[in-house]
């Protein structure tokens, strides 16, 4: 890409992907593999035995005690993950051939970031295994199941950097990269929190891959679905307590085409979904959650409307100024990248007139009274009604002008 499309794409920072089916099947997927004669209860007890050991010499960084289990190449690269559980379910066994030497097992691994989590992030896995002379089962390999995405281990050797606010695992990368990651979500948490306030975990968790490539199979999606999108975030919206961390994923090579500023406003804006989340359901507009995050994003910096929204700009002074708000699809990330540009800047621009309108207190409020809602219709209405005293055609029109005058 280049000239003007390619300022897009890196630019903008990747919107919240809460509700599709891929992020569902990167944290619980339902979809189980493996073939071959199904065993009998006494060898799924069996292996169920040998990956409570593996779990547990884990847990204990005991890496003699994991070794006896199996293959020890993953433990290297998980080992340093601060983790505060890890637990397998398996669900089948399947035995290849007569001879029941090897086998593949199915099986549900849970596990929880220590400080982070509150509840554990579950992933299918595949598990290969060979029986012993004994009759004991061992682990040759583990793999992702099938539509599941890859754990960051799954790409090489985690790497770990922790900052006041933030836990930073990257595989493939430098320490001093990492760290420089961690420096910008360090700078990010207070931001959200002075903007939305405290009232979320205030920290985050940032996977950083090795590449674009990295990023796209943690998402279990096409790489070419995340190219020129710095960073998107991962979890479930409208959790509670109980439901698991987010996790920030970067696309480094979007990202680092980006400046000090741009990087900063990427790592802030995903903050702010992490920080929203609770908040941000089926009912919440694109234009809204991601106007909103773009908003806190740059709450701080002193870049202009021109500045930070030139897409919409050139749309202004060609007389094409957009008749309605962006909806849902203008944010899709395989469409026109000038169109998903707009959509982000027209978002912002009405989060950003409501802040100035109204006060930014009252943008907290009509973003958490939409939230209260559990489906779209009627939603936004209400909250443009009981929180600003006005109407969707009106706050339209008013967002229209807003852009004209900030823009032309």
């Amino acid at each position: 890409m280049a000239g003007r499309r390619r300022t897009r794409g890196s630019r903008f920072p990747g919107r919240c992907l809460l509700l599709v089916p891929l992020l569902l099947a990167l944290l619980v997927s339902l979809v189980g593999c493996g073939g071959g004669r199904p065993a009998t209860d006494s060898a799924r007890a069996d292996v169920q035995r040998v990956l409570d050991r593996r779990a547990a010499a884990l847990l204990g960084h005991d890496a003699s005690a994991y070794a006896t289990t199996g293959t020890a190449a993953d433990y290297t690269a998980v080992r340093a993950v601060p983790l505060a559980t890890w637990s397998y379910r398996v669900t089948a066994v399947h035995e290849d051939g007569d001879s029941a030497t090897s086998a593949t097992a199915d099986a549900q691994l849970s596990y929880r970031v220590d400080g982070y989590d509150k509840a554990p992030v579950t992933t299918s896995r595949v598990l290969g295994l060979a029986r012993g002379g004994a009759g004991q089962w061992s682990v040759t390999s583990e793999r992702p199941a099938k539509k599941t995405g890859e754990q960051l281990w799954d790409q090489g050797t985690v790497s770990v950097v922790r900052g006041a606010h933030s836990l930073v695992l990257g595989a493939g990368q430098s320490a001093a990269r990492l760290r420089s990651f961690a420096d910008l979500a360090d700078d990010a948490v207070p931001a959200v929190s002075a903007a939305w306030g405290t009232d979320w975990a205030g920290h985050v968790v940032v996977l950083v891959p090795k590449s674009l490539e990295g990023m796209a199979a943690l998402l279990g999606s096409p790489a070419s679905s995340y190219r020129g999108i710095a960073a998107v975030t991962t979890g479930e919206t409208g959790g509670g307590a109980k439901t698991p961390a987010d996790r920030v994923i970067v696309n480094p090579d979007a990202y680092g085409m980006l400046g000090r500023v741009g990087r900063q406003v990427v790592l802030t804006h995903e903050t702010t979904h992490v920080a929203t989340r609770a908040h941000t359901n089926a009912a919440t507009p694109l234009w809204l959650s991601e106007g909103y995050a773009d908003w806190v994003g740059y709450r701080d910096t002193d870049r202009t409307p021109a500045e930070a929204a030139p897409e919409l700009q050139h749309a202004v002074t060609s007389d094409d100024l957009p008749t309605a708000l962006p909806t849902d699809t203008d944010f899709g990330f395989t469409g026109d990248a000038n169109r998903l540009a707009s959509a982000y800047e027209g978002g912002w621009l009405a989060c950003r007139m409501i802040a100035e309108h109204w006060g930014e207190p009252k943008l907290d409020e009509f973003y958490r009274t939409v939230g209260t809602h559990r489906e779209r219709p009627g939603a936004v209405e209400n909250a443009l009604k009981t929180v600003l005293g006005t109407s969707l055609p009106q706050f339209t029109a008013d967002w229209r002008e807003y852009v004209r005058t900030q823009l032309g």
